[in-house]
């Protein structure tokens, strides 16, 4: 049975009508144990790879993930892998911009990163070092079938580019069968099935199932068109645009 030794976080005895209190706001025996865990300190979960023990079972299954290589959480935009939600949700802020630090008062946020060769600012160290390639041409990468250079600061993203010669296509849907070389390429095409439209414009309403789509559409409302024609200086809301145009001049992409 559990014993009715409450303590607090110092780890010293708390007075009985706290403990009641306490016990009254949990309402199953589970939640109490847990509880009494979280207040006691006490690590009841051991990893059998490493040794290590944890307090919730929760703890130990992302510990379990190091020993693993499970990596269940992947970017819908890139296809990259992670064992943690967190991580991802880290990680999607290199391709939306969005800003990891915001104001409880007023909701807004900011970019703490700064790029000292354009000033452009970025939510995460890893965005500002990924971007900084573009300036200093670093691409540390390289392909071993055809020679192509990488500036990704991940290996991964080399890994999903050698799949191109190999024709390897790990991933595979449930529906229809059809497989792709990257996770992330799954995840989008399962939409197709399920209709799912996670990306939601917050002008019109209109809502897509990858988020490129998402800021494409948005150029529609802002009149943005980051990219011109070198030959003739004509700008377009999509690369589709520009390279459709490009064929005017000669030029084959």
């Amino acid at each position: 049975c559990l014993e009715r030794d409450y303590r607090g976080s110092s780890g010293e005895p708390q007075q009985p009508h706290d403990a009641e209190e306490a016990e009254k706001s949990l309402s199953t025996s589970e939640h109490l144990k847990k509880h009494l865990q979280r207040s006691t300190g006490k690590r009841t979960h051991c990893c059998s790879d490493c040794e290590k023990r944890f307090t919730s079972s929760s703890g130990i299954k992302i510990n379990q993930r190091t020993h693993t290589g499970e990596k269940s959480y992947s970017c819908g935009q890139c296809g990259k892998s992670f064992g943690r939600s967190c991580h991802l949700t880290q990680h999607k802020r290199i391709h939306t911009g969005e800003k990891s630090y915001t104001c409880g008062q007023c909701g807004k946020r900011e970019k703490p990163y700064s790029c000292g060769q354009c000033g452009k600012r970025f939510a995460t160290s890893s965005a500002l070092t990924l971007h900084q390639r573009i300036h200093t041409g670093d691409k540390p990468y390289s392909c071993g079938q055809c020679g192509k250079r990488f500036s990704f600061t991940t290996s991964s993203i080399l890994t999903v580019h050698q799949r191109r010669h190999t024709g390897e296509k790990p991933y595979s849907c449930g529906q229809c069968g059809k497989s792709f070389g990257q996770s992330g390429e799954l995840t989008v095409h399962q939409r197709t099935h399920t209709g799912e439209k996670p990306y939601s414009c917050g002008k019109c309403g209109k809502s897509f199932g990858q988020s490129g789509h998402l800021t494409q559409h948005k150029r529609t409302h802002t009149g943005e068109k980051p990219y011109s024609c070198g030959q003739c200086d004509k700008r377009y809301s999509d690369k589709r645009s520009l390279i459709k145009h490009q064929k005017i001049h000669g030029v084959v992409s």
